[in-house]
C-alpha cells in the first residue's frame, strides 16, 4: 500500500502544469482579494478625476483602495461606506486608504481643502505636507483642512461633540491638541506659529447665488460665464495657483509690444483750434508740382540701338 501511494504522489508531481494556468489562478486570487475589500466610499466620475482602486459603474466609481480624488471646478462629495461624507473642494487633491483595521480611514490633503463630516473611528488618521492628526477621544468629526500654496493650514474641529485631535509634525518631534471647537491658523505649517482665534473660513468656498444661478439658466454664454465665475474663487482663496491671462505670451517666449507714433501733418490738419502742448509742429514735406517724365518713345528707343551699333562698327567716329 505505501508503495502505490509513493508511485501516485510520483506520477501527480511528474504532471507540468502550463504557465498560462498559473498565471490565471494569480490572477483570480488578486481578483478575489480585492473584491472581498470593502468599498471605502464613491464618488460621481463627473465631479473629479478618479484614480486607484477602483470600481467604475456608469459615472460613479466606488472606492476600493488607495484612492485619490482630484475635484474639477466644483466641489466633489464622496459619500462614505461607513456614513457621513468627505467634500473635496474645487481643484483639491485628496487621498482615501484604509486605516488600520475595522472602518477607520486615512484622509490625505495633497493640496487645496477638504470637509469631513462622520462617526469617528479609532484609527482615523488626516495628513496634510506638514501635519499628521490622531484622535486623542471619539466623538463626531466635522472637521475642516484646508492648505494654501504657502503652506498655511487652517484646521476648523467644529462642534461641540467633536473629537480632540493630537496633531505633529512629520519633520519634529512638535504637537499640539486641538480640542472641540478650536479653528485655528498653523501659519507656513508650523506648530509653533499659531494663530488660535483664526477667523477664516477653512472649508470650501461658498456655492452659487440664487440671483447668478437664475442668470445661468437663462442668460447668453457671455452672462452665464460671468454668473458662474464672477471672481475666481478657487484662486483667492488659495486652492489653485493664478492662471496666466488669455493674451500672454507662452512660457519662455519672448514678448515684443510694438509701439507707433500719431503725428500730424499739413495734409491733415488739427481740428481742434489751438494745437495741444503734447503735439510738437511738424514740418509739411515739400510737394513738386512738376508732372513725372513720361516713358520714351518708339523713335527715341531706335535711335539708341542705331547709336549703339554705329559706335560699335566705327570705334574711331
Amino acid at each position: 500500500m505505501r508503495e502505490q501511494r509513493s508511485e501516485n504522489r510520483d506520477q501527480f508531481s511528474s504532471i507540468a502544469v502550463p504557465a498560462s494556468l498559473i498565471s490565471v489562478l494569480c490572477f483570480l486570487m488578486l481578483s478575489c482579494a480585492a473584491f472581498g475589500q470593502q468599498s471605502m466610499g464613491s464618488v460621481a466620475t463627473h465631479d473629479a478625476l478618479v484614480t486607484g482602486g477602483l470600481e467604475v459603474h456608469g459615472e460613479k466609481a466606488s472606492l476600493v483602495s488607495n484612492a485619490s480624488i482630484t475635484a474639477y471646478s466644483s466641489t466633489a462629495p464622496v459619500a462614505l461606506e461607513r456614513g457621513g461624507e468627505v467634500l473635496v473642494c474645487a481643484t483639491s487633491q485628496f487621498h482615501l486608504l484604509h486605516s488600520g483595521a475595522g472602518e477607520s480611514l486615512s484622509f490625505g490633503l495633497d493640496r487645496g481643502a477638504i470637509e469631513i463630516r462622520s462617526p469617528s473611528q479609532p484609527q482615523d488618521v488626516i495628513l496634510t505636507p506638514d501635519l499628521r492628526f490622531t484622535l486623542a477621544t471619539q466623538g463626531k468629526l466635522d472637521l475642516r483642512v484646508r492648505v494654501t500654496l504657502d503652506g498655511d493650514t487652517c484646521v476648523d474641529n467644529a462642534g461641540a461633540e467633536a473629537p480632540t485631535l493630537q496633531i505633529s509634525d512629520v519633520f519634529s518631534s512638535a504637537s499640539y491638541s486641538l480640542t472641540a471647537g478650536q479653528h485655528v491658523l498653523f501659519e507656513h505649517g508650523d506648530l509653533h506659529q499659531v494663530v488660535d482665534r483664526e477667523t477664516s473660513s477653512c472649508g470650501c468656498p461658498a456655492a452659487l447665488p440664487v440671483t447668478q444661478a437664475a442668470v445661468v439658466g437663462s442668460g447668453s454664454p457671455a452672462a452665464v460665464a460671468a454668473a458662474q465665475n464672477p471672481f475666481p474663487v478657487a484662486v483667492s482663496q488659495g486652492l489653485a495657483p493664478e492662471a496666466a491671462p488669455a493674451n500672454s505670451p507662452p512660457v519662455g517666449q519672448e514678448h515684443v509690444q510694438v509701439a507707433d507714433t500719431l503725428a500730424y501733418g499739413a495734409s491733415q490738419p488739427n481740428t481742434s483750434s489751438e494745437p495741444g502742448p503734447w503735439a510738437p509742429p511738424v514740418q509739411a514735406a515739400a510737394v513738386s508740382t512738376q508732372p513725372p517724365p513720361s516713358p520714351p518713345g518708339a523713335h527715341e528707343i531706335f535711335g539708341a540701338v542705331g547709336r549703339f551699333f554705329h559706335k560699335l562698327f566705327h570705334p574711331k567716329s
